[in-house]
């Protein structure tokens, strides 16, 4: 794991709507770290996996860009930002008065203070059984059926307590989604989650 001292590298920031899971639909300031090697194929934002890339900002000047937006919840999302100790930026975040809610493949220790965790695991990198432990939220992307037998698996890993999500891959979005629809109606513990933000056509 990077420590990256008081600063990480950063793919880019700003302020949008949560389009996926549990908050959907929230205003909230997204920080997406750049540097990722759990390598999905789908990924929609490949150009954050090489964070030699992208610039290594202060964490003083993300939480004050952070504090000309009306929102009290910041997302921290990548790449996979698990990559990197998180505890100086959530300190800081929280000693401004922010919500912290982490977006995570799990597949690092877990590091930061969190408001919430989501972790969506992927099969090129498993997820570590301790983060996977303390996730309020497991969002797993269906790419094909067998992807459904990956998230029974890992509901059996997470607590009694989190909210399961499947959702569908883009680019799959009309074939997939009516077999997480005739799924959900027959596991009804599970949710489905669709990435408003692509309708909505914003970051």
């Amino acid at each position: 794991m990077s420590t990256a001292g008081n600063g990480l590298p950063l793919m880019e920031d700003f302020y949008t709507i949560q389009g996926e899971g549990r908050h959907s639909g929230e205003a909230a300031y997204f920080i997406r770290l750049a540097g990722c090697d759990v390598g999905c194929v789908w990924c929609d934002v490949k150009d954050s996996w090489d964070e030699k890339k992208h610039p290594v900002v202060a964490i003083d000047q993300i939480v004050e860009r952070v504090k000309s937006f009306p929102t009290n919840a910041v997302v921290i999302t990548g790449g996979e930002p698990l990559m990197y100790n998180l505890d100086n930026l959530c300190t800081s975040l929280k000693k401004a008065g922010f919500k912290t809610w982490l977006e995570t493949s799990g597949a690092y220790p877990l590091s930061g203070a969190w408001d919430w965790i989501c972790v969506s695991p992927k099969k090129f990198k498993a997820p570590l059984p301790e983060v996977l432990a303390v996730a309020n939220e497991l969002k797993v992307v269906v790419f094909n059926k067998s992807d459904f037998e990956w998230a029974e698996k890992h509901k059996e890993l997470v607590n009694k307590n989190c909210k399961l999500f499947l959702q569908p891959e883009y680019s799959a979005f009309n074939k997939i989604t009516p077999m997480i629809v005739d799924y959900v109606k027959q596991h009804p513990g599970w949710k489905i989650s669709l990435q408003a933000h692509k309708v909505l056509q914003i970051p």
